[in-house]
């Protein structure tokens, strides 16, 4: 069965227990909690509703993450950046391979964008077709993706 399109979503949805791994956990008893909203059609991309009870743990990144706090604060910390407070509406990128401190006050509840890296030489391969199939729709006489009116 092929994917949609477009696939819509809501943050309020019900969350599945999503443990942190015990090893990782600092202080307190942070529970977490998580909802799969999408996947790409090449499975190196998803978008996840995640939630956290109070707690401080360590958290070790193998894959591109992009977060967006939508409830709560958190105090992030890494190697080499002193301890500084997140809120709802501020954006964080952590690329594959980061390590950070997490201490979430109370709760927490973010939209996460994850992907996983392609290799570099791969990337540019993927990056020149795309470029070539947008410049074959336009020399095509098909719309050049534009929407109409936008200018």
């Amino acid at each position: 069965m092929p994917l949609a399109l477009i696939e819509t979503g809501h943050c309020n949805v019900d969350l599945k227990p999503s443990p942190i791994k015990p090893s990782w956990i600092i202080e307190g008893n942070p529970e977490t909690r998580a909802h799969l909203l999408s996947t790409s059609a090449c499975g190196t991309a998803s978008t996840v509703i995640w939630s956290c009870t109070e707690g401080k743990f360590n958290w070790y990144y193998d894959v591109d993450e992009t977060i967006m706090i939508l409830e709560g604060s958190i105090v992030l910390e890494s190697e080499g950046i002193p301890p500084k407070r997140y809120g709802v509406g501020d954006v964080i990128f952590f690329h594959n391979g980061a390590h950070a401190k997490w201490h979430v006050e109370g709760y927490v509840k973010k939209v996460a964008f994850l992907r996983h890296a392609t290799p570099i030489g791969f990337g540019f391969a993927i990056r020149a077709v795309n470029k070539l199939r947008r410049m074959s729709y336009v020399f095509g006489g098909r719309r050049s993706g534009r929407l109409v009116g936008a200018g």
